[in-house]
């Protein structure tokens, strides 16, 4: 059917993106800085009838990023941006490179992969782009100054793409994806610590890859399957 570009491809979110879209027919390009994920992720799209191609690269390098994608940007269907940074710590201690970090991530690397394939996509007339926000795009919170900040900007760039490539025939979302979800990195960094009330984490409410109750959204212009609640429009 074609071929989707996930950038910070790993366990959990990202492997249950790159199942789906591999059960709907296509082809899985996997980015992410290192290769720590990527047999778990082979394994996931092959045994849903697809196939993946791992790219090792730090997407915060732009001549790096261009040159990895370079072979595949004509032939990229389907681009979703899933790279960030939580950095969750008091604004006074937050140093000027975890500040910066959490933006060149989530922001210029969105801008980076974007630039690289969406000159094929409006060419076609023909294309989606999905950022992945989360509830920090909409409101800061205490300890999040540098998140919060960088999914402001990417609900910004997000807004700002989709007025000038919509024209074009190249869908453009942001979709924010509110609350915990339940994966390896949840758990490495919640998933013992106990809450704000010295009580623990209760993981049965957080949000599962394929739980049917989060729904699913089909990004057209090519019906890619996603799953999540849109609940911020461009």
């Amino acid at each position: 059917m074609g071929t989707l570009l996930l950038t910070g491809a790993a366990e959990g979110l990202g492997a249950a993106l790159a199942e789906t879209f591999a059960g709907a027919g296509y082809g899985i390009l996997g980015l992410s800085r290192t290769d720590r994920a990527s047999g778990h992720l082979r394994r996931r799209v092959e045994q849903a009838g697809g196939s993946y191609i791992h790219l090792a690269c730090d997407i915060t390098r732009p001549a790096d990023v261009t040159a990895i994608l370079r072979p595949f940007a004509d032939r990229i269907d389907v681009l979703i941006h899933n790279a960030h940074v939580l950095t969750i710590k008091p604004f006074e201690e937050t140093t000027a490179g975890e500040f910066e970090q959490a933006w060149r991530v989530a922001c210029l690397g969105a801008m980076i992969s974007v630039q690289t394939v969406v000159t094929h996509m409006a060419a076609r007339q023909q294309g989606t782009i999905i950022l992945t926000g989360a509830t920090a795009a909409l409101r800061g919170a205490s300890s999040f100054a540098a998140f919060a900040s960088a999914k402001f900007a990417l609900r910004g760039l997000a807004q700002s793409l989709a007025r000038e490539f919509g024209p074009q025939g190249v869908h453009v979302a942001h979709v924010v994806l509110d609350g915990l979800i339940d994966e390896p990195q949840t758990d490495q960094r919640f998933g013992s610590s106990p809450g704000q009330d010295g009580s623990a984490i209760d993981c049965t409410m957080l949000s599962r890859p394929h739980d049917p109750a989060a729904g699913r959204v089909d990004a057209r212009n090519g019906s890619a399957p996603i799953l999540g609640t849109i609940l911020g429009r461009c």
